[in-house]
């Protein structure tokens, strides 16, 4: 399998399937035709609103469940709400519409829109808007007394459409593998500003104007590089197309670096077993395995069992807040220092070890679900059939302790569960020596 084919194949993985397409644009089609009825008197399914947010960018992938829409309200109604206590009242209106629709779901105003959440753990933002000549529009915000603010979707999306020309398509391509890796390692990082980053990126080189999947493992090893290389202490973008301030949550740079390495890893691989190890790692389970890699395993261990479980296939990935993972080295009961020191200073991790994995940082607000998977790799695993993988739940002190019994690439990941969504995840890397 070529460049080309492990790139489109991984983006075909990633796209959201046609399934759930039909679901979304259904359910953009009620409410829109609800909200018709209440403030028009109309029954139309699509007239007066606007997908927005990542998906009405073309830049969402499968497991999308943050979705966004625009009703744009009539121009008669301006004077009903645009007074005191007007925005409050309006976001009060629109979910007693959509409760009409939606009386089995959770419908609740939340400071600028009203949100309708779902039972397959998905929601929908509707932000009533009044449109304003230049195709920007006005939203209320119900903090303290209230106010009238703008936001600029049409010229964010209008910057991505754009691109599809001068770029050829790679911008949303680029967009939609960078979210794969904002996932798989828990990089806190709002969709706008991940496609604004994605966007700057392209603009910054006419290397990949004309380029395509073939030079999607450079295009994704240099995006990495100019993530790790934004100025430390930026705390905030100008969004693609609209130049609205977008606020950097989180700094991504520490995780753009090891995405960067694991790149230059991949591009200079011996093996294509290794190469698709390594951009694995990078975008997670999506990007296509190695076909061989079992009929490899089997003639080393006939007896191997690949037991590696993936938390996606059990809860939907929407990453919302910071989540850290370290490692406490231990010999004879005696601590010897920190696993991410080892690995900054380069020490060797060798066997006869004991580690305790725990949390060191964490924002996700209080009650969740802590469950941990741990991975190892190489030739000892296979022999031993100790790959491992399997997902388990922690036992009430946000740890786990291991010991280091035989070499090879090891992995432990951590992750958060709230509300029956994946919100925060971390992974860390546990390189073991011969001792």
């Amino acid at each position: 399998m070529n460049t080309s084919e492990k790139f489109q194949e991984f983006l075909s993985n990633i796209k959201i399937p046609d399934d759930k397409a039909t679901t979304i644009s259904g359910r953009y089609e009620r409410i829109t035709k609800r909200l018709n009825e209440e403030f028009r008197n109309t029954d139309s399914k699509t007239a007066n609103s606007l997908q927005v947010g990542s998906y009405g960018r073309w830049s969402g992938i499968k497991g999308i469940s943050d979705l966004d829409m625009l009703y744009i309200m009539p121009v008669s109604k301006w004077s009903t709400y645009n007074k005191k206590g007007g925005q409050s009242q309006l976001l009060k209106d629109t979910k007693e519409a959509l409760i009409k629709t939606y009386p089995a779901s959770d419908v609740k105003v939340d400071r600028c829109v009203v949100t309708v959440n779902f039972s397959d753990n998905s929601h929908i933002d509707v932000q009533p808007v009044f449109e304003e000549e230049n195709q920007d529009y006005t939203y209320p915000d119900t903090y303290g007394d209230g106010s009238w603010k703008t936001t600029k979707p049409r010229k964010e999306m209008d910057a991505m459409v754009e691109s599809t020309d001068t770029v050829n398509k790679n911008l949303r391509r680029l967009s939609k593998m960078a979210r794969s890796w904002k996932s798989k390692h828990g990089v806190v990082l709002k969709g706008l500003l991940l496609d604004t980053l994605a966007y700057n990126f392209l603009k910054s080189t006419e290397y990949y104007d004309d380029k395509s999947y073939w030079y999607y493992d450079e295009m994704s090893r240099d995006f990495f590089k100019f993530l790790y290389d934004q100025p430390k202490d930026q705390a905030e973008y100008a969004a693609l197309g609209s130049r609205q301030r977008v606020k950097v949550l989180k700094s991504f740079k520490k995780k753009a670096k090891k995405a960067y390495d694991l790149a230059c890893e991949a591009i200079a691989a011996e093996t294509e077993k290794k190469e698709h190890g390594k951009w694995r790692d990078i975008y997670g389970k999506d990007f296509p395995a190695y076909v061989e890699e079992i009929n490899e395993a089997k003639a080393i261990n006939l007896h191997f069992d690949n037991t590696e479980e993936f938390i996606e296939n059990s809860y939907v990935v929407d990453i919302r807040y910071d989540l850290e993972i370290d490692c406490e080295v231990k010999q004879n009961g005696f601590r010897e220092g920190l696993l991410k020191e080892y690995l900054r200073k380069k020490y060797p991790l060798v066997i006869g070890r004991s580690l305790r994995f725990f949390i060191s940082s964490n924002t996700v607000p209080y009650p969740y679900e802590v469950k941990w998977k741990v991975t190892n790799r190489g030739t000892e695993a296979i022999k031993k059939n100790a790959i491992r993988g399997q997902i388990v739940s922690d036992g009430g002190n946000e740890s786990r302790v291991e010991t280091t019994s035989f070499k090879g690439g090891h992995f432990v990941e951590c992750y958060i569960i709230k509300d029956n969504l994946v919100v925060a995840r971390d992974v860390i890397d546990v390189p073991i020596l011969e001792s």
